[in-house]
């Protein structure tokens, strides 16, 4: 892999089971993880689709949320980020398995940055 590949996209919704189970009836779509808060992560084998469960305080607005890039190197992507003018990515401190770093573009557009991939470990 020599170009980063956009593999995840994740939308913050009120009912994330509920979204998630209209994207699995109507697109096929597999749910393949499912987080203690709600949030539902299903997949079509290539793109990962994240639904974010709304918090009730409701700070973060439903809808699109972020990206993801799956990269060959994330502490080269970070520092060619840095070199270009963009604040240093910070760490994803979380339990979920998808993502090592979290940036922003200069639009102020949140994307997740790993170098293992959004989809779930293999079985075995």
């Amino acid at each position: 892999m020599s170009r980063p590949q956009l593999r995840h996209l994740a939308f913050t919704a009120r009912d994330a089971e509920s979204l998630a189970h209209f994207y699995r009836d109507q697109f096929d779509m597999e749910i393949f993880h499912k987080d203690p808060d709600g949030s539902h992560f299903l997949t079509d084998g290539y793109l990962n689709l994240a639904i974010l469960q709304q918090a009730l305080d409701g700070e973060v607005p439903t809808g699109f949320n972020h990206f993801g890039f799956l990269v060959e190197d994330v502490q080269d992507r970070c520092q060619r980020l840095v070199a270009a003018g963009s604040p240093q990515p910070a760490p994803r401190h979380t339990t979920r398995p998808f993502a090592e770093y979290r940036a922003i573009d200069p639009e102020g557009n949140w994307f997740d940055l790993s170098a293992h991939g959004y989809l779930p470990p293999p079985a075995g």
